[in-house]
C-alpha cells in the first residue's frame, strides 16, 4: 500500500537508490532537488531534508523568487517510488509554467497508478490548505502525465510555449468534503 511521507534522513539509502535509477544530474519533478544540494553524503542528505521541511514552514520566508512548498515522498513497501510536491501559491514563473504541484515517479514504479494515487492524495492537501483549484502542468509530450492529471479532474486551459518548453495546463476544481453524517 502507497504512502505520502513527509521527507526523513531515515530513507537515505533508498532516495539514492531512486535517483540513481533516474539518472544523477536529471530533473526529477517534485523532489525539490536543486543542482547544488548535497545529497550523497549524510550531513548534505540531513541539510537537504531539513531545506524541503523549512519550505514547507510559513514562519520562513522563502528564498527571493521561490514560495512556501509541502514536500512528500511516495514510498510503496519502504522503497521510494518518486516525490510531489505542492506550492502554496503561484508566482509569474509557476502560472505560466511550473503549477501549484509537480510530481514524478521512478522509472520501475511506472503504470500501477502511483501518479493517480499520489496527486489524489495530494489535491486532499491542498483542499485541506484551503485551496478551491490547483495549475497542474505537463509537457505535450507526456501523454502518461496528462492522463494522470485528467483522471483527477484537471479541465485544460490551454497549451503554451514557456521557457520549460511547450506544456499543457490544466486546473483541477477541488470540491468540498461531505460532511459526515
Amino acid at each position: 500500500m502507497p504512502e505520502l511521507i513527509t521527507p526523513t534522513t531515515a530513507l537515505h539509502r533508498a532516495w539514492i537508490e531512486q535517483r540513481d535509477e533516474w539518472g544523477r544530474g536529471v530533473h526529477q519533478d517534485g523532489a525539490g532537488l536543486r543542482p547544488d544540494d548535497d545529497v550523497d553524503s549524510p550531513a548534505g542528505f540531513e541539510a537537504w531534508v531539513r531545506k524541503l521541511a523549512a519550505e514547507e514552514d510559513p514562519s520562513v520566508a522563502p528564498v527571493p523568487g521561490w514560495v512556501h512548498c509541502t514536500y512528500r515522498w511516495i514510498v510503496e513497501d519502504g522503497r521510494l517510488a518518486g516525490a510531489i510536491a505542492l506550492r502554496h501559491e503561484l508566482n509569474d514563473f509557476l502560472l505560466e509554467a511550473g503549477g501549484h504541484i509537480g510530481y514524478g515517479v521512478r522509472p520501475s514504479a511506472r503504470g500501477r497508478g502511483l501518479a493517480v494515487w499520489a496527486l489524489g492524495a495530494m489535491l486532499d492537501v491542498a483542499r485541506d490548505r484551503g485551496f478551491d483549484r490547483v495549475l497542474v502542468t505537463c509537457n505535450v509530450t507526456n501523454p502518461a502525465s496528462e492522463a494522470v492529471i485528467v483522471r483527477q479532474g484537471g479541465v485544460l486551459e490551454d497549451v503554451r510555449e514557456t521557457s520549460l518548453g511547450t506544456l499543457k495546463r490544466f486546473w483541477i476544481t477541488l470540491r468540498p468534503v461531505a460532511a459526515s453524517r
